[in-house]
Formats: structure tokens, C-alpha cells, sequence
């Protein structure tokens, strides 16, 4: 996926934004024709789901909490949280964890190449609070305790393979983690109000098992050079991992973590920002800030869940905010894509692109009832840009 550096935000209808740590204003730009619409353009009315798309795109319900999934004996879980796909054959696969506790745990949906379920799963048990994760160049999906000195689970799509506690991928509130091919790491958020920002480095690519968990030093600025120092105790048992290293910098409630080409992307909302870590350059800055806007409504708030797809746009989940999935585009226009009426009460998690780039996956946590027991997880196919 190519994408270049944010130079400024192009923020919908009339407002501002910042990316790459420069303020643009509406004023300064050639707005759409339309306030409010994108690269998709404008959200349509609710559809039998209650969800609003743009033109060409439907969405189709693929599994409830509490119920079985279509064609399948298999019960869906609760509080589904964030997700990811995997290649099978000419169909493939949906992972999702689920944010309970006890339990919680991650389940997977199989489809064919038509699109189909064909099966569902359990991949993941008996563990607290899974809320995101990530998914490994060599095909497991990390599924992350978000708990006080919580642990970090590799699981098996398939169902094949055991579940394994990794370790030494340390012991804090994990929230998302993203796999970085060309550094062999991979780069960990933590869901504290002074978490912080790490990256873990096997000691051999593609085995979790052993290795350093290093934490992002850097001053407190909104950008700038960083390094990272190892984490002496990643254990964390008697002092925590995010306090342990003089000069780590803090970051107000880490969420998702999206990485491509030499650049990771990763939420805090706290205070509503996403950050980008230029790689190459070991230079970081916003991508985009809401406390900048000065006119209007912030186009994006609430952040948390994030992927990519294949034409270099960003997928930003919304906890709250309009419940909305932003789209933000390598043209640095940000607008809504899809909006989740008469669902207040939750949150959108779990976004992830099938292997085609043609269906987007995501789950409303906790759906109409506000309730964990609620959950809605969902398909949108259309035409998404390539």
C-alpha cells in the first residue's frame, strides 16, 4: 500500500483538522460539492440494518450475540471487539475477540468464494477483556488482554492450532498490536491514560516465544525524533511496564494500530488524535488532532479501531462520536463512510478488509440494546477504491 506523509487535512464540510501537524482550514481548499461527503460521497438513508452508505454498497448482518451464526450450529460471543481476515483457499476468514470478562476469547466465521458462511468457530477461551490485536505476516492473529497486566494470545484462524500465551510480549493493559515485516517487530498500544507505545522484537522473526519489549522514548511535544529502550521488567509485577523507562513518552489511551510502508498509525482517544510514526526518519507527528478544529464539527471523534485498505486509505472506528467508520485519504480528506443509526449505546470495533479488498467486516459491540449481549457483526461489499 503506497501513501505519502500527511501534509494537511482536508476536513469535510467547512471544518478544520491537522495532519502532519499543519492546520488547514476550509476556507483554503476546494471543498466537495457536497458538505459532508467524501471520496464515496454522500451517506444515504438507513438501510433494513440501520446502517448509512454511500451509493452502491450494501451491508448484511453476519452474526448476533447470543445467536447461532447463519448456517452454522455455533453461538455467536458477546461484546465483539476488533477483528481481522484471513486468506482460505478462494474464500477466507473472519476472526473477532470478544470484550468480556471472564471469558472473552476470539471466535471465527468461514466463508467461500461467494461470499457464503460455511462455518464458525471458537479459536480462543477462558481468558479477560480481549479487545483488539493484530494480525501476523505468517497468518495468527494476536489477541490482546485489555486488562491491568494483561497478556498478549497468538491464536490459529483455523482453529487447528493451540492458542499460545506470549509472554514476553510483557504484561500491561494491551489494547491493539501491528506486525512490521521490514523491522521485524511488532508495535503494541496500551489503554492507560499515561500508557505508552512499544514494540516488541522476537529474537527470531515469526516466533513470539522469546525476544525485548522496547517502549517509545521521545519528549512531550505532538512531534519529533524518538528512540526506543528496552523494557527492564517486562512482567511487569512489581513496577509497571509503562513507568519503568525515564523518558517514555505518554500517550492518553492507546487504541488501534494500523501498519504500511514504513509508517504505523495508532489511536488515542483520550484526546481524539491519531499519531503516524514515520519509520525511515524515526520522526513522529499527528495525523489528525479534533482539538484543532476551529469551525463546525470535527469530522472524526472518538477514535479507536483502525485499518487500511489496499488504495492507501485509512478506516477509522468510532466509540461513540456519530458511530461512524472515517475514511481518511491519501488526498488528506477526511469524511464519514458509514454511519450506525439508533445505536447510541455502543461502539464500532473491528474493522478489516476481506483478502479481495471488496468487503469490509466490523462489529457494533453492543448494537440497539447497549448491552454486551447485544453485539452485531456486520458485512458492507461495494465498490471500495483500489
Amino acid at each position: 500500500m503506497e501513501r505519502r506523509t500527511f501534509l494537511r487535512a482536508t476536513a469535510i464540510g467547512g471544518t478544520s483538522a491537522v495532519l502532519g501537524g499543519t492546520l488547514w482550514r476550509g476556507a483554503a481548499y476546494a471543498a466537495p460539492a457536497q458538505p459532508g461527503t467524501g471520496p464515496y460521497g454522500p451517506l444515504g438513508s438507513p438501510d433494513a440494518n440501520g446502517i448509512r452508505l454511500p451509493s452502491g454498497f450494501t451491508s448484511r448482518v453476519v452474526a448476533r450475540s447470543g445467536q447461532t451464526v447463519p448456517g452454522t450450529s455455533y453461538t455467536w460471543h458477546n461484546a465483539p471487539d476488533g477483528g481481522a481476515c484471513y486468506a482460505d483457499g478462494s474464500g477466507w476468514i473472519y476472526v473477532s475477540n470478544s470484550e468480556i470478562n471472564p471469558g472473552g476469547g476470539v471466535s471465527a466465521v468461514k466463508f467461500n468464494a461467494t461470499g457464503a458462511i460455511t462455518g464458525a468457530y471458537r479459536i480462543l477461551s477462558n481468558t479477560r477483556t480481549n479487545c483488539a490485536g493484530g494480525k501476523t505476516p505468517w497468518n495468527t492473529w494476536l489477541s490482546c488482554e485489555e486488562v491491568s497486566r494483561g497478556y498478549v494470545y497468538e491464536t490459529d484462524p483455523w482453529g487447528v492450532n493451540a492458542a499460545v500465551r506470549r509472554d514476553a510480549m510483557g504484561r500491561f493493559k494491551h489494547e491493539a498490536a501491528a506486525a512490521d515485516p521490514v523491522r521485524k517487530v511488532i508495535y503494541l498500544t496500551e489503554d492507560e491514560s499515561n500508557g505508552r507505545f512499544y514494540r516488541f522484537v522476537p529474537t527470531t522473526w515469526g516466533n513470539l516465544s522469546s525476544g525485548t519489549l522496547q517502549v517509545m522514548v521521545a519528549g512531550s511535544s505532538t512531534s519529533g525524533s524518538f528512540s526506543w529502550a528496552n523494557v527492564p521488567d517486562p512482567d511487569g509485577s512489581s513496577t509497571s511496564t509503562r513507568t519503568q523507562v525515564s523518558g517514555s513518552k505518554s500517550f492518553n489511551g492507546g487504541e488501534g494500530c494500523h501498519y504500511a510502508d514504513d509508517t504505523v498509525w495508532f489511536t488515542t482517544k483520550g484526546d481524539n488524535r491519531v499519531w503516524q510514526l514515520n519509520l525511515t526518519t524515526n520522526t513522529y507527528e499527528l495525523a489528525y488532532d479534533d482539538s484543532l478544529v476551529t469551525s463546525g464539527t470535527a469530522p472524526l471523534t472518538g477514535v479507536d479501531n483502525i485499518t487500511g485498505s489496499s488504495s492507501g486509505d485509512l478506516f477509522v472506528a468510532e466509540d461513540g462520536g456519530n458511530m461512524e467508520i472515517c475514511v481518511i485519504t491519501p488526498d488528506d480528506v477526511i469524511a464519514p463512510f458509514l454511519r450506525i443509526d439508533g445505536q447510541s449505546g455502543s461502539e464500532i470495533t473491528g474493522p478489516a478488509f476481506s483478502p479481495d479488498g471488496s468487503r469490509l467486516y466490523f462489529s457494533s459491540q453492543r448494537g440497539t440494546s447497549g448491552s454486551s449481549s447485544g453485539g452485531i457483526t456486520y458485512e458492507v461489499t461495494g465498490p471500495f477504491r483500489t
